[in-house]
């Protein structure tokens, strides 16, 4: 592939950047359960006589005021693998006001919703569950035969692999040769933005160039960019060592995190990279996400997989793909492109916008289900009419996912509300309503100050 196309081989990735689905090698079942005793210390001495018991070794157990039932407390369990779990889980219904198991395994038991991040520093949990390390290369790979370039590739691994949340982003001293590779694309992409690009990335580009450093001969650092996101709208970055499955990596942005690489394509062929690099992040992806309504989009798919079942998870990550990694839009009757995988490529940009391939309007019921080439410019793009459209479209598509919870990423305590009981929807309705009432008193305030600017022009 030529001309910068960011594509991979179908091993590599299927399904958009970092999204593949592969075996997952975490077994853990999580149990949520409220017990009916009111007291939280025999309560969870009762639970955990039952685990010893049954012969069930617990590897996490955390305690906390019940959302569903007031004035009580809920558990939450991580159970190793056993053959008698089930028993187990059928003598705790016995005794609990409330149970929900929540397993990575479940492809193994129907009756389980497929395990899902709750906090954001969960993500720590698959983060390094990683389908490929990224200092392991194709032997068609430019980079293949460069010693050199494979160290540095298992640095930038290993700098992904050791980080956890909360923690400052691992800055990095790129080379001279990287920056020049950098300086190369950068220079060429940016010649094609004015024309080619949707002007929601066109609004916030200078404003990294500004904020974070993006020059042509310079590198920026994920710490700097994931800060000024993170004032925008709430996204962040976290480096990645490597391809994560599909549910993993759109579980990310539930909670408005991307997972990102930090290492560069090979100097040979600056224009060409097999595999997503620094280039395909910080100037196809990172500038929409400082975006409201393209954020909020993104989010919405997110929260579509979270306990989503394999099926629909594979529709959402195609979804992802026509849209975050290769989406056109139209704006004031021309299209223009706001795909990482088109804003990223100096081939594909150009290709994207010709009248060689075909075009479609997006439904994510028919998006979803569009099979598509990964080592070849795409033959077909799907097309929004605006990111607030393709964002109730998705809204509308997630009401379909089979699952009997509701799902809310709560921003203040960077956490999901699973909204599964009548008691935690009553507590969400007050909030809304307190909130619409914040808002019908600014639209009095804002009309009574019109009124009276009206009047005085008037005088």
């Amino acid at each position: 592939m030529e001309n910068g196309a960011v594509h991979t081989e179908p091993t590599l990735m299927d399904g958009g950047n970092y999204i593949k689905e592969g075996a997952d090698d975490a077994k853990s079942t999580w149990l949520i359960f409220s017990p009916s005793c009111d007291d939280e210390a025999g309560s969870l001495a009762d639970a955990l006589v039952l685990f010893k018991k049954h012969k069930i070794n617990l590897k996490h157990i955390e305690s906390r005021s019940s959302l569903r039932f007031p004035n009580r407390y809920e558990f939450m369990v991580e159970c190793s693998p056993s053959s008698t779990l089930g028993a187990a889980i059928e003598n705790l219904k016995e005794t609990s006001l409330y149970l929900n198991v929540i397993s990575r395994n479940h492809k193994d038991n129907r009756d389980t919703v497929p395990w899902f991040p709750r906090r954001i520093r969960d993500l720590d949990k698959f983060a390094n569950h990683i389908l490929s390390y990224g200092s392991e290369l194709d032997s068609d790979h430019p980079g293949f035969t460069d010693p050199v370039y494979r160290e540095r590739r298992k640095y930038f691994a290993d700098l992904a692999f050791n980080y956890k949340h909360g923690e400052p982003l691992p800055r990095v001293d790129y080379t001279k040769e990287e920056t020049e590779t950098w300086g190369k694309v950068f220079k060429q992409l940016t010649q094609l933005y004015p024309t080619h690009a949707c002007k929601e990335f066109n609004h916030v580009f200078p404003l990294l160039i500004q904020n974070c450093g993006y020059r042509e001969d310079n590198i920026p650092q994920l710490e700097d960019i994931s800060n000024f996101l993170k004032d925008s709208t709430g996204f962040t970055l976290r480096p990645v060592a490597g391809l994560l499955a599909s549910r993993d990596f759109l579980a990310g942005l539930a909670f408005r995190v991307f997972h990102s690489t930090q290492y560069i394509r090979h100097s040979s062929v600056p224009l060409y990279t097999p595999e997503p690099d620094i280039c395909h992040e910080l100037l196809g992806h990172v500038p929409l996400f400082a975006d409201q309504a393209f954020a909020q989009f993104s989010q919405e798919i997110g929260l579509a997989s979270l306990g989503a079942p394999d099926e629909y998870i594979e529709k959402l990550a195609t979804c992802y793909w026509f849209t975050v990694e290769f989406g056109l839009c139209r704006q004031e009757g021309q299209l223009k492109a706001y795909g990482a995988g088109l804003l990223s490529s100096f081939g594909e940009l150009q290709y994207c916008l010709s009248d060689q391939p075909e075009l479609k309007p997006f439904e994510p019921d028919v998006t979803g289900l569009q099979k598509y080439p990964i080592t070849n410019y795409q033959p077909l793009y799907f097309v929004a009419e605006s990111f607030e459209d393709s964002t109730e479209k998705m809204r509308k598509f997630a009401k379909k996912v089979p699952r009997d919870f509701g799902v809310r990423y709560n921003a203040y305590t960077e956490s999901i509300d699973l909204l599964d009981s009548k008691q935690q929807l009553e507590e969400l309705a007050q909030t809304i309503k307190c909130e619409v009432e914040i808002l019908e008193d600014a639209l009095r305030k804002i009309k009574f100050a019109s009124k009276n600017y009206d009047s005085f022009v008037v005088q």
